[in-house]
């Protein structure tokens, strides 16, 4: 069955709260899992959320800070206790080789599965499957970030009454599909794009050009939104987004549902993070990231 959805296991910043674990987000996309940013602790909330070692193919680090990969040495510790029957590739910067060296190899183990590692130099396309395309872009935090997006190819949808209408019908619409014509009826003729999903992840960051890239047409955008907006100077300085940023962001790129996170220990109350990203213009639809929640891609338009 394809299950195209977003399960949060971790949503703090640099220190967790009794209610937030370090980061963490799985994004099942069909028969395929993206584990992106796990921080200390992801091994444990995957075990909340149901989530097996089995479920991984992509490990996505978008920079090396601690609460962002220190859960990298035990997740690839348990793809290999479990003998994970297919390979994985890991993506991360690749300035931070040393850090990914130091996490892969912090303890004894036997390895048993092939790990393969694709770091990041620069922007660009990471992976192209039939499934979708896998993209980074550079962000501005104080060491090196990437974001990701993850984009699925258009296709065409069928339109039953054009079909009727010249005589197509059973398996000639397969075989006109297959063949792009069809005793002289073109597909575009019966058919219309149907927009492949979107999926963007945004982490630490400033305000620039990868943000809004990676966010463009977005049906599913994670984003960081670590302070409120009264203190967005500290968020400049310390290269991260307020709620009303992260929202300004995603209504100028037309995103579907926004999922903010990555939320500083200083606020108590998650319903303000809510209330700023609406009042900074944002309209659709909202969630303000719990641990072990799930998050649905929105279906098709």
């Amino acid at each position: 069955m394809s299950v195209r959805e977003l399960v949060v296991l971790g949503t703090a910043s640099q220190v967790p709260t009794r209610h937030r674990n370090h980061n963490g987000y799985l994004l099942r996309w069909d028969g395929e899992g993206l584990l992106f940013d796990p921080g200390e602790g992801t091994q444990r909330q995957m075990l909340r959320a149901g989530v097996a070692a089995h479920d991984l193919n992509r490990l996505c680090v978008t920079h090396f800070h601690g609460d962002h990969s220190l859960g990298l040495a035990g997740v690839i510790q348990r793809i290999n206790l479990d003998r994970v029957p297919h390979p994985v590739t890991a993506h991360y910067p690749a300035s931070g080789q040393r850090f990914f060296d130091r996490l892969r190899y912090s303890t004894a183990y036997r390895e048993t599965v092939r790990l393969t590692e694709q770091p990041v130099a620069a922007d660009g396309v990471l992976a192209t499957t039939p499934a979708y395309t896998l993209e980074a872009r550079l962000l501005s935090h104080p060491v090196e970030s990437f974001g990701y997006r993850l984009v699925e190819p258009d296709a065409r949808r069928m339109l039953p009454d054009r079909l009727v209408a010249h005589g197509i019908a059973g398996p000639d619409v397969g075989r006109l599909q297959h063949a792009g014509e069809l005793r002289g009826v073109r597909l575009d003729e019966v058919s219309e794009v149907r927009r492949g999903q979107r999926f963007a992840f945004v982490m630490d960051t400033r305000l620039c050009d990868g943000v809004d890239a990676l966010a463009e047409g977005a049906d599913l955008l994670v984003i960081e939104s670590t302070f409120l907006d009264e203190d967005v100077q500290l968020a400049t300085d310390h290269g991260h987004l307020t709620a009303g940023q992260a929202a300004k962001v995603a209504a100028g790129a037309g995103v579907r549902h926004l999922v903010l996170t990555h939320f500083s220990q200083r606020y108590s109350d998650p319903a303000v993070f809510e209330r700023q990203a609406r009042e900074a213009g944002f309209t659709g639809e909202l969630t303000v990231a719990r641990d072990l929640m799930r998050v649905p891609v929105p279906k098709r338009r």
